[in-house]
């Protein structure tokens, strides 16, 4: 452990002196691309002036920040981009004096090509707000929301929505079980309030339903009552749809006892792949959990070997999903600049070549515009979590 500390440490005084790190990748005299990379590494909160605040420790709050930085960098020292000039500067979103207000009051980032974020909440929006005003394509890497943004041709969002989540589900449900009847689990709650809302927009676009979709509420004392809503004669098809943990895991833990009697197929939502009770190998054993994700890597291909190996001999540990998300987003989008850099947002699904995972960007339309909210990612691979452990299921 303490090993993994130091090489961390090593990358955290890099950043230290300035809170910015710019790297050029350099070729024959071309057009040189501006690219910044944007994600949250606190480096006000860890240091005081050139000292270190936390001795032995390691704050958890700036390991995403930093892993995803650190799979950008390797990225640009691993990958080529043949006939391009790229200058690239990643910036400490949380910087008290470099941070995205700042930079852009004190005009320091208008001369951008290329924005990759992996931020969230008011950097999000200043970010999109200030793509959209200068009319720089801003590829959101990792926040699975619009966070109420409408309007902007020049936001990709990378990492989809809940409603895209959604979609993807009932599409899937009403091919494959059109006529059978389907049942969605929730609880009270306003993110369960949209969840429920998504899929009773999604089942009568025109006042008329397209599945046989019944709501069955569940309170944090009864899960023991969805036996009742379970037939014993068929493949009983549920949605849950909450994002709560521990309604997730009891839900799924009764279901699961239940399955040789009411045999199930349960859908969970997006964000249960990271829920502590469900990397259990004995959470419900033999009973699989299916789910949507944008982003899937088992971590046996060339390059996913390939950062582990950087990644070990840099830091002296093994890299997080946020570290080949850094790495993709980087190569692909940058190289997908120096491919189609004067029709950037015409081309997201040109990128060339596949790193990791597949994308398909898709306008989102609000209203009657022929101007889109934004492009998303509509490309979700279905996983299976089962024993513990996470598999393509289709």
């Amino acid at each position: 452990m303490r090993k993994i500390k130091t090489g961390i440490f090593v990358i955290i005084c890099a950043f230290s002196f300035n809170g910015l790190y710019a790297q050029e990748i350099k070729t024959a005299a071309k057009k040189i691309y501006q690219v910044g990379i944007f994600a949250p590494v606190y480096l006000d909160s860890v240091f005081k002036g050139n000292n270190y605040r936390y001795s032995e420790n390691f704050p958890r709050f700036i390991l995403q920040g930093l892993d995803f930085i650190q799979g950008a960098q390797i990225a640009l020292d691993s990958m080529s981009f043949p006939n391009s000039h790229l200058n690239v500067t990643i910036y400490d979103s949380k910087s008290a004096a470099g941070n995205i207000d700042s930079l852009i009051t004190n005009k320091k980032i208008e001369k951008l090509d290329l924005i990759i974020g992996s931020v969230r909440d008011n950097d999000y929006q200043l970010l999109a707000d200030f793509a959209l005003l200068k009319n720089i394509p801003f590829i959101s890497a990792t926040y699975p929301n619009d966070a109420g943004v409408t309007g902007n041709p020049f936001l990709a969002i990378a990492n989809s929505t809940l409603k895209a989540h959604c979609e993807a589900i009932f599409a899937y449900l009403l091919q494959n079980h059109g006529s059978e009847e389907i049942i969605l689990c929730r609880k009270p709650g306003t993110q369960e309030d949209r969840v429920a809302g998504y899929f009773r927009q999604l089942n009568e676009p025109d006042g008329n339903s397209l599945l046989r979709l019944r709501t069955v509420n569940i309170t944090d004392s009864n899960f023991n009552s969805i036996k009742y809503k379970l037939d014993s004669t068929k493949k009983n098809i549920i949605i849950a749809g909450s994002l709560d943990e521990y309604f997730a895991y009891n839900l799924s833990a009764e279901i699961a006892a239940l399955n040789k009697t009411y045999p199930s197929t349960l859908f969970g939502m997006p964000n249960w792949d990271a829920f502590k009770s469900f990397k259990n190998k004995k959470s419900f054993t033999g009973f699989p959990v299916y789910f949507t994700s944008p982003y899937y890597n088992n971590k046996l291909d060339t390059l996913s070997r390939m950062i582990q190996g950087i990644y070990l001999k840099k830091y002296k540990g093994v890299p997080s999903d946020f570290t080949y998300k850094g790495f993709e987003m980087t190569y692909l989008f940058s190289k997908l600049l120096t491919t189609y850099p004067y029709d950037y947002m015409s081309h997201l699904n040109d990128y060339p070549a596949k790193v990791f995972n597949k994308y398909n960007f898709k306008p989102v339309f609000s209203s009657n515009t022929s101007t889109p909210d934004y492009f998303e990612n509509k490309h979700l691979y279905f996983l299976k979590l089962e024993n513990g452990n996470i598999s393509m299921a289709w």
